[in-house]
């Protein structure tokens, strides 16, 4: 599981009027059109000390075919261990969950413990823990797994699927489902054309 920023297109405002606009309210002066024109629902945040401006696609991706499994679209600002819960598959046919330091929080342990899943989330380093050579080496196991939701991203913002058009949450939640559709759909192809006729039902 882990998460991908989908930029949008940046709405040029004041700190006064984005202020407004988080609020979910017009900024004063603005016309009409340029509120239809303006994404009130994307919003900016901070990632590598870089500033992003968009949304946020939070995936559970399969280790083994490298499918999308299940997604949730969020504002960029969004926290992405806030939303394990609603990623987690409830038909899931594996018993571990992999993820990185960003999902580390005992409510999240909690949910796997419930759903019956083994905890593969990588630890952050409590304050003050000096001897952390084997949180290190559990964290580089489960990321050399983990890594493979990466290719996925990567994979998308190939396809375009990294960006967006429309003006609010609704339309680019489903502009980039549609887009992880069509990974799906390719990436199924190509498992299939690899698999040989050796491996298809008689």
């Amino acid at each position: 599981m882990d998460a991908s920023i989908v930029q949008a297109p940046i709405t040029q405002a004041n700190a006064k009027e984005r202020e407004a606009l988080n609020r979910g309210d017009a900024p004063e002066g603005w016309s009409a059109k340029r509120l239809a024109h303006t994404d009130r629902d994307a919003r900016w945040t901070i990632k590598h000390g870089k500033a992003f401006y968009g949304y946020k696609l939070h995936g559970n991706v399969d280790a083994r075919y490298k499918l999308i499994r299940e997604l949730k679209i969020t504002p960029a600002n969004a926290d992405d261990g806030q939303q394990l819960p609603d990623v987690l598959q409830a038909a899931n046919t594996r018993d571990r969950l992999l993820a990185d330091r960003g999902y580390d929080s005992q409510s999240n342990r909690q949910v796997l413990q419930a759903r019956g899943l083994q905890d593969g989330i990588a630890r952050r380093a409590k304050p003050g823990q000096t001897a952390k050579v084997r949180l290190n080496q559990r964290n580089r196991t489960i990321n050399k797994t983990r890594a493979r939701v990466e290719h996925v991203f990567a994979s998308l913002a190939q396809q375009g699927g990294k960006c967006v058009r429309a003006m609010t949450l609704a339309r680019n939640a489903l502009a980039i489902t549609l887009q992880c559709a069509a990974y799906n759909a390719r990436r199924l192809v190509w498992l299939v054309k690899s698999a040989g006729p050796s491996a298809w039902p008689a």
